[in-house]
């Protein structure tokens, strides 16, 4: 079987996917973001032409279940501005979340993933998890659990939202330790938020995927350390397993507003890493590492 994209606009092989932005948003609507939600479809276009002019190829929508994810809205923004797109599913942290709504859907998450996964209109390639602050709470422990038993079923890789870049040893312990998933199908998102270097050597060791997404402008008082972190990953060994993504979450964040947006990671981001690291570094953290991470041998169940 041989390994493949799931993009909102089908399958593609992996060398097709491009340079890629591996963790943002283009529509995104949370209790916690009033009047700062990403629900204008023009506006998201604007920031994918932009990020296509500098030569974007991909972008990885990391919107779960329930928070607005507007699937059926992704393959005409994908077709009108080049950009390959990836969607998700999955389910974020509870306080996202009306209660209700929530307990809706509690008992029947593998199959809402992989409906979502395999059989939707639109079909997500990425399922999404969330941990709580340093820990796994009752909600995340549920939710993983059944993320794993969708990734099992499909293949699909998986995606952990870390809250304040914390709590990364123990998704992988839970994933990988208790639940059978190969590191290597997990992508841990937010690490730059807590740069502690040695978790971040022991998380890549364990043969994850590092995805360092900023600066984004709720969570930039560690930017300035993203360098240092990428560089001690690269010394250690662990080039191929580094991603970058934007993390666009409010409407004043894209470009067309207050940014930085997508593009700053082509703009300024991409030529600063071909300066201090050189150009295969920032081609290996672009292009050839998104082609792996989100590339899968998928199962139809």
């Amino acid at each position: 079987m041989s390994l493949a994209i799931r993009t909102v606009l089908g399958d593609i092989p992996p060398e097709e996917l491009g340079t890629c932005d591996a963790h943002d948003h283009l529509v995104i609507g949370t209790p916690l973001l009033l009047c700062q939600e990403l629900d204008d479809a023009e506006a998201a276009l604007a920031e994918l032409t932009a990020f296509a002019a500098l030569g974007g190829g991909a972008v990885v929508q990391w919107t779960p279940w329930g928070m607005g994810p507007r699937a059926e809205e992704l393959p005409d923004l994908s077709r009108r501005s080049g950009v390959r797109v990836i969607s998700a599913t999955g389910l974020h942290q509870a306080r996202h979340y009306d209660h209700d709504e929530l307990e809706s859907v509690r008992d029947g998450l593998v199959e809402l993933f992989v409906h979502e996964l395999t059989s939707a209109p639109v079909k997500a390639g990425l399922i999404k998890a969330a941990g709580a602050y340093h820990r796994l709470d009752d909600h995340a422990r549920h939710v993983m659990t059944a993320v794993a038993e969708a990734h099992h079923a499909t293949d699909a890789p998986i995606g952990v939202h870390l809250e304040a870049g914390t709590a990364a040893l123990d998704v992988l312990d839970f994933l990988c330790g208790s639940h059978g998933v190969e590191p290597h199908r997990v992508i841990l998102g937010h690490l730059h938020r807590l740069p502690d270097a040695s978790i971040h050597r022991q998380a890549a060791e364990a043969g994850a995927y590092l995805a360092f997404d900023g600066p984004s402008r709720a969570h930039h008082g560690t930017d300035w350390r993203l360098l240092d972190s990428l560089t001690a990953l690269v010394d250690a060994g662990h080039v191929h397993q580094i991603l970058l993504g934007g993390d666009t979450v409010t409407s004043t964040a894209r470009s067309t507003a207050d940014g930085p947006g997508m593009p700053f990671l082509l703009s300024t981001l991409g030529p600063r890493i071909e300066r201090e690291l050189g150009p295969d570094i920032a081609s290996a953290i672009f292009t050839e590492n998104p082609a792996r991470a989100f590339a899968a041998q998928w199962r139809q169940p």
